[in-house]
């Protein structure tokens, strides 16, 4: 079976998921199912991965172009907006993944646009980068790994200005959080002693090293070539490392200070997209990451999708992991874990740029 044919039955199945999953939710947003049932714990304003579903949804438009998956697409990304004021980086996140598959429907590109513009006004001069921000409680004034992927082509999406914005809130991300070589999730700034780690997100965070490296790969492609770009190029590969090392399981542990807790589908999703945008950069490890990339969809389409006949709903991907220290739907499907497997099995039989979200 060609890379083609598996993919395409793969992506088939996720997309299929996403049919049997609108009807459950109607305009609701799922958040993470249960492994046995399928059920989904869902949200009504979509908190920081309501933009993961409206891409899948619009995944599923380019696969069937059908007007009414358009449709339906469209209006959930209508119901995005909200986020634009709230004061958080997820924005990103939420606002990016929402909209940029979204070809040629004119409220997702204004909604990005304002986005962009709003985000860049958030810009604190002083840091250098967008905080985290208040919307979820907790201290606003923090750099956070998951608060850099989709704000960064978010940004450079409004212009030169925007672009330059865009490199800063990288580069600050790269310099707080990739500190002397060790990964800090979460760092907090304090008036007094400046940058200072958190415990929380742990260290050994599987979704931490993906996050940035996603970041910095679309960064190598929306940024172009300036005197930062050794830096973040070097950042790639420092981060690609522990995927693609000889022996590196697949799928990870969702803390690596916890190698007999779950493992995270999720965190293996988003690494294998990233890795898949770094092997477009035409460097010296272009075949490695690819190949690796390649290998990391397949084991998940394989070992971790549901099928037909096996008592659940078919195309879940399993073993997902939300919150590992606080036992939050740990083997469970998660709505980005979807995505980031949809997203590249779709960018593998051409369906999709990889550079386009």
């Amino acid at each position: 079976m060609t890379t083609a044919d598996w993919a395409e039955r793969a992506l088939a199945a996720l997309l299929g998921r996403v049919a049997v999953t609108e009807a459950e939710v109607g305009h609701r947003f799922p958040l993470f199912a249960d492994p046995d049932g399928g059920r989904w714990t869902t949200t009504g304003r979509g908190s920081w991965t309501g933009g993961f579903w409206a891409g899948l949804l619009w995944l599923r438009a380019l696969h069937t172009g059908a007007e009414g998956d358009r449709a339906v697409a469209s209006a959930c990304t209508g119901r995005l907006a909200d986020w634009v004021p709230a004061d958080t980086a997820t924005r990103g996140l939420i606002l990016w993944y929402g909209t940029a598959l979204a070809t040629g429907d004119a409220r997702a590109a204004e909604l990005r646009e304002r986005a962009g513009r709003t985000c860049l006004a958030a810009m604190d001069p002083r840091l250098g980068l967008v905080p985290w921000g208040s919307a979820f409680g907790g201290p606003r004034l923090l750099a956070r790994v998951d608060g850099v992927p989709g704000m960064v082509p978010l940004l450079a999406a409004v212009g030169p200005e925007g672009a330059a914005a865009a490199g800063s809130h990288l580069d600050r991300h790269l310099d707080v959080c990739l500190h002397e070589g060790l990964l800090r999730p979460a760092c907090r700034f304090e008036a007094e002693t400046g940058w200072r780690a958190c415990d929380d997100p742990p260290p050994g965070w599987s979704r931490g090293s993906a996050w940035l490296m996603l970041a910095v790969a679309d960064a190598i492609h929306c940024l172009g070539a300036d005197e930062r770009k050794p830096r973040r190029l070097a950042a790639a590969r420092q981060l690609a490392a522990p995927w693609t090392v000889a022996g590196a399981p697949l799928v990870p542990a969702a803390d690596a200070a916890l190698p007999d807790g779950p493992s995270d589908t999720s965190a293996a999703a988003i690494a294998a997209v990233a890795l898949l945008k770094l092997a477009r950069t035409a460097g010296p490890q272009a075949t490695e990451f690819q190949a690796r990339a390649v290998a990391t969809l397949h084991h998940l389409a394989h070992a971790h999708l549901t099928g037909t006949g096996a008592g659940r709903p078919p195309g879940m991907l399993l073993n997902g992991c939300y919150d590992a220290a606080r036992g939050t739907a740990v083997r469970h499907e998660l709505v980005w874990g979807d995505f980031f497997l949809a997203f590249g099995l779709a960018a593998l039989i051409g369906l999709v740029d990889v550079r386009a979200a």
